[in-house]
């Protein structure tokens, strides 16, 4: 076993805070990392408060990692020492259900391993995440980094990027067609990224006037603001596709008049509550509201492989481990453009102490 620092939720009520435990030694399939850089996703959040009311304690969170491999197993064949690495939200699945066969192991009938707050077969506890210093993870869990892209900025495309990324290729957005984005946040900013990079006409929906400069720079042919009723009026039946990346109460059914015959409103973000939806905005148009879940191992690795051909990363602020608390805070408050990324050399900082 191999020691390993971090922070941790104790509770539900309680701050993150410094936190040691043990990683398991690589077996011969693993790889060994050093981790760099990890996202701070709004699910760490969630679980770190125990809002889902399935949180495991004490909680490492954090499925946006970044890092440099420090060993592998006798029988890893894709990643060797000092290569560049990443995990994302998963670190296994059963491998044998139809959707782990078909590279879909977020949908493992048996239930994904997540990187955190997942059982972890070897430990018999729980698995922790990101906020740490190392993480060993089957090299078939394993992800390579393009080597021209800011470290950092890789890191939310494990999570934020694949979100957005794997509904747009699987509903084939593509050049000539109308495209929306819900929401300019984590999510949304990488979701603006991609369709324009797939050369869709894309367009920017947000209640926030000040966010239009923004969404423009990022990619955004056209910015609307949703709480403007004209302005939405004036795009009915127009798009081909809408990915619907906000978490708050809102009304699905103006976006769903929006759409074509044959259009589709893929949620990504996941609101507290059940959003109300009217029959009739689906059966006249023949629409489909459908959902998406990060995406597979497979296709996770084409979408960091396009972002290195294309230059893609996400926006972040960069922080240091001991601000986290802070930043969930301002997470609540939307207060970060767009994501929160910690530099886990900081870690170094409380070792110091």
């Amino acid at each position: 076993m191999k020691a390993a620092r971090g922070y941790a939720a104790p509770s539900a009520d309680s701050p993150l805070n410094y936190y040691s435990f043990e990683r398991r030694d690589p077996q011969p399939h693993d790889v060994q990392m050093e981790i760099l850089f990890c996202g701070v996703c709004h699910s760490d959040l969630h679980q770190a408060r125990n809002e889902w009311q399935n949180t495991i304690y004490p909680c490492v969170p954090g499925h946006e990692i970044v890092g440099r491999v420090t060993a592998v197993g006798n029988s890893v064949t894709k990643f060797k020492e000092g290569d560049l690495a990443a995990v994302g939200c998963m670190v296994d699945s059963c491998r044998e259900c139809e959707n782990c066969k078909a590279g879909e192991e977020q949908y493992c009938d048996h239930a994904p391993v997540f990187t955190y707050n997942g059982p972890d077969k070897h430990s018999g506890t729980q698995t922790f995440g990101g906020y740490s210093d190392s993480i060993v993870v089957d090299e078939a869990f394993v992800l390579k980094v393009p080597t021209n892209l800011d470290l950092a900025a890789v890191a939310p495309l494990l999570c934020a990027g694949i979100t957005t990324y794997s509904p747009l290729r699987h509903w084939k957005v593509k050049k000539g067609q109308k495209v929306g984005i819900v929401g300019l946040g984590g999510l949304g900013h990488m979701g603006l990224k991609f369709a324009h990079a797939f050369g869709a006409h894309t367009v920017l929906f947000t209640t926030s006037p000040n966010k239009v400069e923004d969404a423009l720079k990022l990619g955004a042919d056209e910015v609307i603001i949703s709480k403007d009723e004209d302005a939405m009026n004036k795009h009915a039946l127009s798009f081909d596709f809408i990915l619907d990346a906000v978490s708050a109460q809102h009304d699905l059914n103006a976006y769903l008049n929006l759409l074509k015959r044959d259009g589709t409103l893929t949620l990504v973000g996941a609101p507290e509550h059940p959003l109300p939806v009217s029959s009739f905005s689906l059966l006249f148009k023949r629409r489909q509201l459908a959902g998406s879940l990060i995406g597979g191992i497979a296709e996770t690795q084409e979408m960091l492989d396009f972002c290195g051909t294309h230059n893609i990363t996400s926006e972040i602020e960069l922080i240091k481990i001991q601000q986290v608390n802070e930043a969930y805070d301002r997470l609540l408050k939307s207060d970060v453009k767009y994501r929160f990324v910690i530099d886990m050399a900081s870690l170094k900082e409380n070792a110091a102490a």
